[in-house]
């Protein structure tokens, strides 16, 4: 009988969207082969604390609620930044380190799915799901992630930045240019979040300070950008060098657009799967797809959202999500599964992906031998 692989999924977080993760976490792990995978939950508290929930899985279905109690008494955890150990390590006497395989973060917003998780990980030494560092803080800073997407001439709305200590030394002028530059209705947003935290729809220019204000408090960074009248149209990705996209989605939601409680808290939003296209608008909406996750240089993993314009058809790029919702009513395994990807069969593919790149990664060297290290004297630098 083949080993099975220690994967261990890792959920919970410091950012907003600590709630959103459980609920994605409960069904990756609810969802993995137990005939091929040792699961390991590692829990990360609100206060950042990490842990070692213990989790009862046989013969029912988790859900968040049993993570967010498991995390309330359990083993503290350190995962050592250092190659040599690629294993968790108990903060209590006598226990023994836990060697993983693989992780599988399943963990939403700052903290999470920015970066700094992954460059613990690769640090570690360990292969993961999903986006590497780069990829993962661009993704997650939608000004830079925009920047990217002009550069490789691909389309998205007009927008301004604005960083938070500019806005609280001259409001006045940042109402200016936003007036300028910028056709009303707006979105007000902060930069480096996701599940529609801290977000306004903004209809006139008096009604910018208070939006603003709501948007820095998550942010030091707030994105001001042009409200299209659209389709909210989506497309999952998944692979490494060689990406490819399902079938589009379309998100009709309950509230004027599609906020927190539209996403989480209501059961009237509609997710049509697949979205009524053409031929032709799939293909265009899949190319993009992969353009922009390519522009970031993504891997393993992302949705990318889009807005179908209802006056004139055209598309735009509204942003991408390197970890985007995973339940198995989540739009990303939803439309993998109308696309042929049973939930189970996708979670094995971001395994296998993980993998893949971390074979890459060991094929590159990180140090040079010197001519001391041969016998030789390094000259001292004059």
């Amino acid at each position: 009988m083949a080993k099975k692989l220690r994967v261990g999924v890792v959920f919970g977080g410091r950012s907003s969207e600590h709630e959103v993760s459980l609920v994605s976490a409960a069904s990756v792990i609810s969802a993995l082969d137990p005939e091929k995978y040792e699961v390991i939950p590692i829990g990360i508290t609100k206060q950042g604390r990490w842990v070692l929930p213990e989790i009862p899985t046989a013969h029912r279905q988790l859900t968040h609620s049993d993570l967010r109690k498991a995390l309330l008494d359990a083993t503290a955890i350190l995962l050592p930044p250092e190659p040599s150990a690629a294993a968790l390590v108990p903060l209590r006497a006598g226990s023994p380190p836990l060697r993983l395989d693989v992780i599988f973060p399943v963990l939403h917003g700052t903290f999470g799915e920015d970066g700094t998780v992954q460059g613990l990980f690769e640090l570690a030494d360990l292969p993961y799901v999903g986006a590497g560092v780069l990829s993962s803080a661009v993704g997650m800073d939608k000004e830079v992630a925009k920047r990217l997407f002009l550069q490789a001439d691909l389309p998205i709305p007009e927008f301004i930045c604005v960083w938070r200590r500019r806005w609280e030394e001259n409001p006045r002028a940042v109402v200016r240019e936003a007036a300028r530059k910028l056709r009303f209705p707006v979105f007000v947003k902060p930069v480096n979040l996701g599940s529609s935290v801290g977000i306004t729809k903004v209809k006139a220019a008096a009604e910018l300070p208070a939006a603003i204000n709501l948007a820095a408090q998550y942010d030091r960074k707030i994105l001001v950008e042009r409200a299209i009248a659209a389709r909210e149209i989506e497309v999952s990705v998944l692979g490494n060098e060689e990406p490819i996209a399902s079938i589009p989605g379309e998100v009709i939601p309950a509230n004027e657009f599609y906020d927190y409680a539209a996403k989480y808290l209501q059961d009237d939003t509609q997710l049509i799967v697949p979205a009524k296209l053409s031929k032709a608008q799939v293909k265009r909406f899949q190319e993009l797809a992969v353009a922009a996750f390519r522009a970031i240089e993504g891997e393993g993993m992302a949705r990318v959202d889009f807005l179908l314009e209802r006056r004139t058809g055209k598309i735009f790029i509204n942003e991408i999500n390197t970890i985007p919702g995973f339940t198995a009513i989540s739009m990303y395994p939803r439309l993998w599964e109308a696309s042929g990807v049973p939930y189970p069969e996708l979670l094995d593919r971001l395994i296998q992906l993980a993998f893949d790149r971390f074979r890459e990664k060991v094929r590159t060297r990180y140090a040079i031998e010197l001519p001391a290290q041969r016998g030789g004297v390094l000259k001292e630098q004059e």
